[in-house]
């Protein structure tokens, strides 16, 4: 695990709706504005949106049901969150109007969709907001180094295939374009690892570096469905240059594409991650972080303890706020 995992202590899978980054404990009070910062939340949308009515009751999974392929799973939680991912959608694009900011859109967004990913619940804007506050400054450093890269190479593959001609205009720009593909690959790990992770900002590059080539081939995959699906969004508008196809297409874009890209890159990234960091850290310890596994979707066996404890559960008013089961 050498050159994986920070050596910070046992504990290096922090989930913070379970606590602060530095490993303490969330106070109590920290908690009750947490969850009344949520109720008003969800109020909020209720009252405008009678949809957006996450205790109404559904149909349920059977427990014997079959488990869905990647394929069908992703488009199950896409279209089953459609309408929760719009605002976090706005969020982001809002967000991420300055430029320097764009790594702060980035990680919040991402918060939300490995939760959704997981299976997990997420309270949207509020889940970003939050992420945001505890990561800024690694958020805000990496976004401006994201920019700073994407933007070098952005010269130099006009510099080699416009201003250079001959073998060396060629070389310099299938360089360039190779770069190009490694820094969009290595930007796909990037922010999961930094919000589920301690680590520095040399160990996040490092270790996107290496998931590169771990997972080459998912990671092409993952880029050869984006970048047509975002690309049709700006050959549309110069196809039919109506405005109201214009501004039907920006819409669209806005509020779909960003949860849409998040998400597929949570489906082809994360089984890499938990394969190479999670799992094997954990075959290690396999009593630490029981919880936060269960809630990256690691199967943690339940205990009979547990089952018991479960079977007579009724509602307590000292249990914790932040129960994820």
């Amino acid at each position: 695990m050498t050159g994986w995992l920070p050596q910070r202590g046992a504990k290096t899978v922090a989930l913070y709706t379970h606590c602060n980054k530095d490993g303490t404990d969330i106070s109590v009070g920290e908690k009750l504005l947490y969850k009344s910062r949520r109720e008003q939340e969800k109020q909020t949308w209720q009252a405008f949106f009678g949809f957006f009515n996450y205790e109404k009751e559904g149909p349920g999974v059977r427990k014997d049901a079959p488990e869905k392929n990647a394929f069908a799973a992703f488009f199950d939680i896409f279209f089953g969150n459609f309408w929760r991912l719009i605002p976090v959608n706005l969020f982001y694009v809002l967000l991420s109007l300055p430029l320097l900011t764009g790594g702060l859109s980035t990680v919040g967004i991402t918060h939300v969709t490995r939760a959704l990913a997981r299976r997990k619940h997420s309270f949207g804007i509020s889940d970003c907001t939050e992420i945001v506050r505890k990561n800024w400054k690694q958020a805000l450093g990496m976004g401006v180094l994201r920019l700073f890269c994407f933007s070098v190479l952005g010269f130099a593959v006009w510099f080699y295939a416009f201003r250079e001609e001959g073998m060396l205009g060629t070389i310099g720009t299938g360089i360039c374009l190779f770069l190009a593909i490694v820094l969009s690959m290595m930007d796909l790990y990037v922010w999961t690892l930094m919000i589920t992770f301690r680590f520095t900002m040399k160990q996040l590059c490092k270790n996107s570096f290496r998931f590169v080539f771990l997972n080459f081939w998912r990671n092409l995959l993952c880029l050869v469905l984006l970048l047509p699906a975002g690309a049709l969004f700006i050959v549309i508008p110069f196809l039919f240059p109506h405005p109201f196809v214009i501004f039907l297409t920006a819409v669209i874009y806005v509020c779909v594409f960003p949860g849409f890209r998040f998400l597929l890159t949570q489906f082809c990234t994360f089984p890499a991650i938990r394969k190479f960091i999670i799992d094997p850290y954990y075959a290690a310890h396999p009593d630490a972080d029981i919880e936060l596994r269960r809630n990256l979707g690691v199967y943690v066996e339940r205990s009979d303890e547990e089952e018991t404890a479960d079977a007579n559960d009724e509602e307590d008013p000292n249990a914790p706020i932040f129960r994820d089961r």
